[in-house]
């Protein structure tokens, strides 16, 4: 990643509610597929499966950046959350530049003995993309596209280790996010 902002920039950055119905329009994340493999990333098709969620998340997070500068009506945009949203638009194209090297290069990237399901991994950076587009604070996002770059950048060395840590990381910050929902109002009986 190649910024992330602070708690006060993530706060004056983000000008948006959670938007669980918004963007009716944007695509789905890609679903595991049926059937698929016990171990993760074993075969080309898999590697293709997740720089396809990759791709996804990448489509998310621009959408969502834009979406944020638009909620400004052409009026002028705060230096920090101009300066946030070119760190993650940085961060976009590293996340198009890695799914796309994982494209281009499955065959070389299958790991063996991975440990973690193909429908584990295809079902984190679904979610992953889903949280990307719905996430309140930015500072967030800076830290879940962290993990994702994480993980395409440990995906091409073929190391079991590197990948679980990412893995991890990213669930750790998805968990994260859940924390900073606020709670829904109770209706008074």
């Amino acid at each position: 990643m190649t910024n992330e902002a602070n708690a006060g920039d993530a706060a004056e950055a983000s000008r948006m509610a959670d938007t669980d119905n918004a963007d009716a329009a944007a695509a789905p994340p890609p679903t595991a597929k049926a059937g698929a493999d016990k171990s993760g990333l074993a075969s080309v098709p898999q590697i293709v499966e997740l720089a396809d969620g990759l791709s996804a998340c990448a489509d998310q997070l621009h959408e969502r950046i834009m979406r944020d500068i638009r909620a400004y009506d052409g009026g002028p945009v705060p230096a920090k959350v101009q300066a946030t949203a070119r760190a993650l638009l940085e961060d976009e194209l590293i996340l198009r530049q890695r799914a796309n090297g994982l494209y281009a290069d499955a065959a070389t990237f299958i790991v063996k003995s991975l440990g973690k399901s193909q429908q584990g991994i295809v079902a984190l950076t679904s979610e992953a993309a889903e949280k990307i587009r719905k996430i309140a604070l930015v500072g967030d996002v800076t830290g879940l596209v962290g993990g994702l770059l994480l993980l395409a950048g440990s995906v091409t060395t073929g190391q079991p280790a590197g990948i679980i840590t990412a893995l991890d990381k990213i669930n750790t910050q998805l968990k994260a996010i859940k924390s900073h929902r606020a709670p829904a109002a109770k209706k008074p009986s």
